[in-house]
């Protein structure tokens, strides 16, 4: 049975991996468009050559310990063949407009397969500077009933997904670091998936984390990438940089005489990483916190949603999902998770925000799905 599904799931990834090429190359090469049979051989040898070196190049630079040349490559092939392969159907509109039109082959075509070609590589282009660039600051106020007017004003600044990894991006973090303390925070966040490797991978990448200001916490919890590289690593180095690590913990923050339950749990797979001491625990989490006090909660997904809900949680915060990062794959990430990006409200007193996050995983492009710093104010319902 096993052997039956491992060779289940390899037919499945061919196939995927198949027609995620075979489109866009029968929609540039080989559609009735009368290239010169030069053109059609050189475009076919590139569509099959990058078809073999994207798995190659994941699995190479992906794997624990993995080469950061081959990341960077198989990362790239990957989001530009999403790209084509999604404005290829797109195309197949056009096609039809064309068709009802009269417009024959090859000019039909040809007019298709410049369309393409055009929108994505200035997709691309876009993409790859949205990704690059610092995020923009995206303001929010949140009503907390249960709040003090005390802590009414408590700016609450989010960076997430940070994804430190094959591109050294030493300087970003550095740009980070003095975005968050110009937002002056009175808590600031770090939800998770800080970075793709190990702390001796990342080290240097990560540092600039270390300047990052708040006045009442700065606080950490694991993401799911975590989990595939050294999540106590992390966890311990985040400590070192001044950042306290929510394992399962919470502290309290107070101001004017209120008081707010700042509480973080591990990420939803870190139970299957059988990692001794870590799994999603949220009633360890909130153990020997006022039931009365107000609870903000950092989990990397979403979905954890569920049992925030059931213990009553004010706010839940997390990241995970990239705004979908290279649209339309949001469709794809709302099958997953209750909550792509936004405000949303879940049971009677329940809020969740999800950040598109900071930065972004494989592919160096955000295509309609912004990075974000976000700034949460927080506001009490008392007049």
């Amino acid at each position: 049975m096993k052997l039956f599904r491992r060779v289940l799931i390899g037919v499945l990834i061919v196939a995927v991996l198949v027609l995620l090429f075979a489109l866009p190359w029968w929609a540039l090469v080989f559609s009735p468009m009368d290239w010169p049979f030069p053109m059609v051989l050189a475009g076919t040898i590139v569509f099959a050559a990058a078809l073999v070196a994207l798995p190659v190049m994941m699995y190479l630079g992906h794997r624990r310990h993995g080469r950061d040349w081959a990341a960077r490559t198989g990362d790239t092939i990957l989001g530009v063949i999403w790209v084509l392969f999604v404005w290829t159907l797109l195309g197949d509109i056009l096609r039809l407009a064309l068709a009802i039109a009269g417009v024959e082959n090859p000019n039909r075509a040809r007019i298709v397969a410049v369309f393409v070609a055009v929108v994505a590589v200035t997709l691309v282009i876009w993409g790859y500077t949205e990704a690059m660039r610092l995020p923009r600051a995206k303001a929010l106020d949140v009503v907390i009933p249960r709040l003090g007017k005390g802590l009414d004003g408590t700016r609450v600044v989010i960076v997430t997904d940070t994804h430190l990894g094959p591109i050294n991006r030493t300087k970003w973090t550095e740009k980070l670091a003095a975005a968050v303390n110009d937002l002056d925070a009175d808590i600031a966040i770090h939800a998770g998936d800080i970075a793709d490797g190990t702390v001796a991978q990342r080290r240097g990448q990560a540092a600039p984390l270390g300047t990052v200001r708040a006045r009442l916490s700065k606080v950490y919890v694991t993401g799911n990438h975590e989990y595939f590289g050294e999540a106590q690593g992390w966890l311990d180095h985040m400590g070192e940089l001044g950042w306290e690590p929510l394992h399962n913990k919470h502290v309290v923050v107070e101001r004017g005489g209120d008081r707010l339950v700042v509480a973080g749990v591990d990420d939803a797979t870190a139970e299957a990483s059988h990692l001794p001491g870590h799994g999603a625990n949220l009633s360890k989490a909130l153990a020997g916190t006022d039931p009365d006090a107000p609870v903000l909660l950092v989990a990397h997904q979403p979905k954890q949603i569920a049992a925030a809900v059931s213990a009553g949680v004010d706010l839940q915060i997390s990241g995970h999902t990239h705004g979908g990062q290279i649209w339309p794959f949001h469709y794809l990430v709302r099958l997953d998770q209750p909550s792509v990006h936004g405000l949303s409200r879940h049971g009677e007193r329940t809020q969740l925000y999800t950040s598109r996050g900071s930065g972004f995983w494989g592919p160096p492009l955000r295509v309609f799905a912004p990075s974000e710093i976000t700034v949460l104010t927080l506001r009490s319902a008392a007049p």
